[in-house]
């Protein structure tokens, strides 16, 4: 640790006055040459330090998947390795990656480490072992990779995928049990007993498999004793999506190429919800653009075979709780999705209150991305959302799992109360562009880790089983 003397000869001899600079300075074994340093504590200092970055610097799922996919191809690709995964935070669909943990199957552990190490990506090796190894990637991303024997795989890919709360209970479990689990497998005494797949591991404690997605201590491994666990919606229950835009606001792509798109991923309907004039899209749609849209609209549906377009609009909730576009207007239209783009800064009880006062209007079909939250810019806004979620449950609204990767709006731990609420969802994309369409497999594993099932996700229905609400 660092008291105040030490910190006073950090400043006066190196000048070193934040994190940043402490984790370059010990990197560079500048510390250890300082009085009441030395290379035991400059070590010491240079791990905490790291800890603290990966704390900071956590980055976007869709980020870490462009890094990882491409390097466990790579190892894949080599002959010695087995069996190899992401592991952590990343196996378990979270919305934020601090590293990545490898785990990794073979004979000669050595060779693989040495395959590793010579990743065109890595900046720095950290550490090289017989086993293991840590990196830096350009990206700035660390990668620690584990290489156990094939007995062990299981149960290796078990202890890095964690949660660390879920393996704790498993670990007390074991103790009750008179076992011990680690890394390598599990133990009755110095009998290794199981390990080589993680249903095998689960098995040990008359437990199914239990998916990553679940593992983060919510009643899973109660639930896997009852025989309650859900079936988690996959993406290919999905049949359409419920938030997209065009050109003719702020999207890329022609209502004809949205409609092609959504047709490859055999969807049966796709609803164009473009902005209204007020979001602060300069071309946003007012009444009259919103009435020549749909037009265009019912003209293809007259040609499009095999799927259909949806008449829709997002549409502001202004900071009174009414709506940008006018009731005749919005009464026209397949579905209406109402979101907060303004006066984020409200107080809780006001911004609750608005919200509402939208879900009072019987033109609305769902609430989009709930928290207006976007990872890296902005918080979630201060509202009440168990209450919004009351008031959507009595008014047949529906609230919206957004696959956008930095919004990924509800969370997982709302998409469960939703479902214990016997609250629908409905999971889109808010896509931008034909490309953005595939944001929908973040949607699903957001969904996934809330428990969501099918039949809590209405755009998992086909066309003429959709639901949407019943005006009054």
């Amino acid at each position: 640790g660092l008291g105040p003397k030490r910190v006073r000869v950090l400043y006066d001899q190196l000048g070193i006055t934040t994190v940043e600079g402490l984790k370059e300075a010990a990197k560079e074994q500048k510390l250890r040459r300082l009085d009441g340093f030395g290379a035991k504590l400059e070590n010491e200092l240079l791990r905490e330090t790291r800890v603290l970055s990966k704390k900071e610097n956590r980055i976007l799922l869709r980020e870490a998947e462009e890094a990882a996919e491409p390097l466990l191809a790579y190892l894949k690709k080599f002959r010695g390795v087995e069996l190899a995964e992401i592991a952590g935070s990343y196996r378990r669909g979270k919305e934020t990656v601090g590293d990545l943990d490898l785990v990794a199957s073979a004979q000669d552990g050595k060779s693989v480490i040495d395959h590793f190490v010579k990743y065109p990506d890595i900046a720095e090796i950290l550490s090289q072992g017989e086993t293991r190894s840590s990196v830096v990637l350009r990206s700035g991303l660390q990668v620690d990779l584990r290489v156990v024997r094939p007995r062990s795989y299981g149960a290796a890919l078990f202890y890095f995928t964690g949660s660390r709360a879920h393996n704790l209970h498993l670990r007390n479990t074991a103790i009750d049990r008179g076992l011990k689990i680690n890394e390598y497998g599990v133990y009755r005494g110095d009998e290794w007993i199981a390990g080589e797949t993680e249903a095998e591991f689960y098995r040990v404690f008359d437990l199914p498999y239990i998916l990553p997605e679940l593992r983060e201590e919510r009643g899973e491994i109660e639930a896997a004793l009852k025989g309650k666990l859900p079936e988690p919606v996959s993406l290919e229950q999905i049949r359409g999506d419920l938030h997209t835009h065009t050109l003719d606001s702020d999207g890329k792509n022609s209502l004809e190429e949205m409609a092609a798109a959504a047709k490859a991923l055999r969807y049966e309907y796709l609803a164009i919800t473009d902005h209204a004039l007020l979001a602060g899209v300069i071309d946003g749609l007012d009444a009259d653009g919103l009435a020549r849209q749909m037009e265009a609209i019912d003209r293809i549906n007259e040609k499009l075979e095999g799927i259909r377009l949806l008449k829709g609009i997002e549409v502001d909730i202004l900071e009174d709780g009414s709506l940008a576009l006018p009731d005749e207007v919005l009464d026209r239209l397949d579905i209406c999705v109402a979101a907060v783009h303004s006066a984020y800064e409200l107080p809780e009880k006001k911004q609750t209150e608005r919200v509402i006062r939208a879900l009072d209007n019987p033109n609305v079909h769902i609430l989009a991305h709930p928290t207006s939250r976007r990872f890296g810019k902005r918080g979630p806004v201060a509202i009440d959302l168990e209450k919004v979620m009351l008031a959507a449950l009595e008014r047949g609204v529906y609230l919206e799992v957004n696959g956008t990767p930095d919004r990924l709006d509800l969370d997982d731990i709302h998409c469960k109360l939703a479902k214990e609420m016997g609250l629908k969802l409905v999971i889109s994309t808010d896509a931008h562009s034909t490309g953005e369409l595939d944001f929908i497999r973040y949607g699903v594993g957001q969904a996934r880790r809330g428990w969501l099932e099918a039949g809590d996700v209405i755009n998992t229905q086909r066309w003429n089983r959709l639901e949407l609400r019943n005006k009054s």
